[in-house]
């Protein structure tokens, strides 16, 4: 017989913070204008990418990819209206920068457009993993969203693992830069 597992106490959003992080609405806030963010950043780059890669298996799976994105940015839009969330001020940045980031890529080739990938959803999985850790049950459907979504960036990384991402030239400086400008734009976008 199996010892039942102890009941794990249900926390609530924002009860382990410390002196001077923001409040639970805030918080929540923060991470609803951030992901809008970076679902809108992510069907940029994916256009980008698009808008060179127009035929072949590359471009199908990016076009799969880019309609998961698509769901995960209209659920972050009508969460952001029904919370009244202002969208982050840097969006016509993202805009830019998403797209010249995809096409970029392509340019280098299918490869490095799926590097790109690789590299921004690892970035995206664990920041909505440390989102989802910070969320009680009091936010359980945003928490489950997030982590439905998690899951979804986590097969995007594979599936461009799985198109030889990581057999790019120089993968490693180029998953690098894009890591270290994916959490950038992160931190900009829960502030501003």
């Amino acid at each position: 017989m199996t010892e039942p597992k102890p009941r794990q106490q249900a926390h609530v959003t924002g009860e382990h913070s410390w002196p001077g992080d923001p409040d639970k609405d805030a918080l929540v806030e923060s991470m609803i204008r951030v992901n809008q963010a970076g679902e809108y950043g992510a069907m940029r780059i994916y256009a980008g990418q698009l808008a060179v890669l127009r035929h072949g298996a590359a471009a199908e799976k990016i076009k799969e990819m880019a309609a998961q994105e698509r769901e995960h940015l209209d659920a972050f839009n009508k969460l952001a209206a029904e919370r009244r969330v202002r969208p982050t001020a840097l969006e016509p940045l993202w805009h830019l920068a998403g797209f010249a980031l995809g096409a970029a890529t392509a340019l280098m080739g299918e490869k490095a457009a799926m590097a790109c990938t690789v590299a921004v959803e690892e970035v995206i999985e664990e920041h909505y993993a440390g989102q989802a850790a910070k969320l009680g049950e009091d936010e359980a459907p945003l928490r489950e969203t997030i982590e439905k979504f998690r899951a979804d960036e986590l097969e995007h990384r594979d599936t461009a693992v799985e198109h030889h991402a990581r057999e790019t030239p120089g993968y490693e400086l180029l998953a690098s830069a894009i890591k270290t400008g994916s959490r950038l734009a992160i931190w900009l976008s829960t502030r501003v």
